[in-house]
């Protein structure tokens, strides 16, 4: 009768244990202040409301593109490295590095593939430099947009960009992206995508 009783005891604990488990309240964390995010709020939408003061031009971007290393991941011409390519190639060399996945070539150059130029600030902001994300100041973000867009020819070499005319920069891709349709809360998601 005894081992009945530990038993019971055992259950009602165990029990007790994961009631305590399915509370809303678990004791871990602390909401972050305004600051903090503030700090994270860095998503920039297709009309570039968002986008801080700055701008930049393809010539300072290619200076940038040298001097932060770019070509060590993307290759000197912006294709052919271990990286994804940034400026389309002529086609006439193959990279010795196998494509990423989701493979990014000259096929899906994002300078070309992009409906939006903000998408481009906005990855290269967050993104960029590889193990240094959120380095760069917004006019080397800026030039460097610049200095893709020229090199894929989407801008002119001279055009300059800033928070008004980066989101008016109309990309090869805008009116013909495949987009995903609309997904709604609690409904699975579609084959392939993520």
């Amino acid at each position: 009768m005894e081992w009945r009783k530990l038993l019971l005891l055992v259950a009602i604990l165990a029990l007790a244990q994961l009631a305590q488990a399915q509370s809303t309240k678990y004791g871990v964390g602390r909401t972050p202040t305004p600051e903090e995010i503030r700090a994270w709020d860095i998503s920039i939408g297709p009309d570039g409301k968002e986008l801080p003061p700055g701008h930049g031009t393809a010539a300072e971007g290619a200076k940038l593109f040298r001097e932060k290393q770019c070509v060590v991941c993307h290759g000197s011409t912006g294709s052919g490295g271990p990286a994804p390519t940034l400026i389309k190639s002529d086609g006439t060399k193959k990279s010795k590095y196998p494509c990423l996945v989701p493979c990014v070539d000259d096929a899906l150059v994002m300078s070309l593939h992009a409906q939006y130029a903000t998408t481009m600030w906005d990855y290269i902001n967050r993104a960029m430099p590889l193990n240094k994300q959120g380095t760069l100041k917004p006019d080397e973000v800026y030039s460097l947009v610049a200095f893709l867009l020229f090199k894929n020819g989407v801008i002119a070499e001279n055009q300059v960009l800033d928070p008004e005319t980066l989101p008016r920069v109309k990309m090869p891709n805008r009116d013909h992206a495949a987009l995903a349709p609309e997904w709604k809360h609690a409904a699975p998601r579609l084959q392939g995508y993520p």
